[in-house]
């Protein structure tokens, strides 16, 4: 089990380049990534789509990538331009019977006046370098997110035998129920008919049906079945996140199905605790991915 939490970095340099990757997850319903590069490395977007499609299949990435570069380019100057700006400042030196300190610092600083052309960039070299780096942040991803998921199993495991303990108590409680229900229905029948006699079958088709009519059963059973099935999916690995959030909702359909059937006040407070525990459940297994 793999949580949507976690983080990584990358870095891989070779001949002067140095790309670093960072991935930040958290949960997300599908595979979502938010990638910010350098202009200059646009074309490698599609190498980071296709690396981290390999490795992660639910969550929400933000994915940043930073290139650093020793400097390639060529180093040039507008002649002209800068034959233009002295020319400029000795006629205003004449004019205005000023002091001429123009110097090679202050004309190098005048607007593109040095031109730095830079090379043009290896795009499969600095590709390779990104794959390098992404794999290496997707790796410590992994790790972060599989340690994640090892803590929401622990918890999954607690909250699924508390449940089960509701169930069992649901189920012993449940024929209590029935028998408390016919014994009241027999003192309401003697407290008002006194001495008179009543049709003792006529009561017990009465209880029969609420039994049948409060009945959970069936309920049980399926819940009990849910819980394990939660279970298995669990031991099973890989990408579980939506297969466990549907069996959390019908687990939760199933126990609020008991409590609408059951009046008594002790299965209530079951079933209560029970949903407690499923939405705790269903919280943590948003993260799952």
């Amino acid at each position: 089990m793999n949580s949507m939490t976690g983080y990584g970095k990358g870095v891989a340099e070779s001949a002067g380049r140095k790309v670093g990757v960072e991935i930040k997850s958290v949960n997300h319903r599908f595979l979502d990534m938010n990638i910010k590069l350098p202009r200059t490395l646009g074309f490698a977007e599609d190498i980071i789509r296709s690396e981290v499609k390999g490795a992660v299949t639910r969550g929400h990435l933000d994915i940043y990538v930073n290139y650093e570069r020793e400097s390639g380019g060529k180093i040039s100057m507008d002649e002209q331009l800068a034959r233009d700006y002295c020319t400029m400042a000795a006629k205003a030196a004449m004019k205005f019977s000023i002091t001429n300190d123009l110097s090679v610092s202050a004309l190098f600083r005048m607007p593109e006046v040095v031109v730095v052309k830079e090379e043009d960039e290896d795009e499969e070299a600095v590709g390779k370098l990104v794959e390098q780096a992404v794999r290496e942040a997707l790796k410590g991803l992994s790790v972060m997110r599989a340690k994640e998921g090892e803590m929401l199993m622990r918890d999954f495991s607690e909250k699924l035998a508390n449940i089960s303990a509701f169930v069992d108590e649901v189920e012993k409680l449940a024929p209590v129920t029935v028998e408390e229900h016919k014994n009241r229905m027999r003192e309401r029948i003697t407290e008002m008919l006194g001495d008179v006699a009543f049709d003792e079958a006529r009561l017990m088709n009465e209880a029969a049906f609420f039994a049948d009519k409060v009945a959970v059963d069936e309920e049980i059973a399926r819940l009990r079945s849910h819980i394990a099935h939660f279970k298995d999916i669990c031991a099973a690995g890989g990408a579980l996140g939506k297969k466990l959030d549907f069996i959390v909702q019908e687990m939760n359909r199933e126990t609020n199905t008991i409590g609408s059937k059951c009046s008594d006040s002790k299965i209530a407070q079951c079933v209560i605790s029970a949903k407690c525990e499923i939405e705790k459940v269903r919280e943590q297994v948003q993260n799952v991915e």
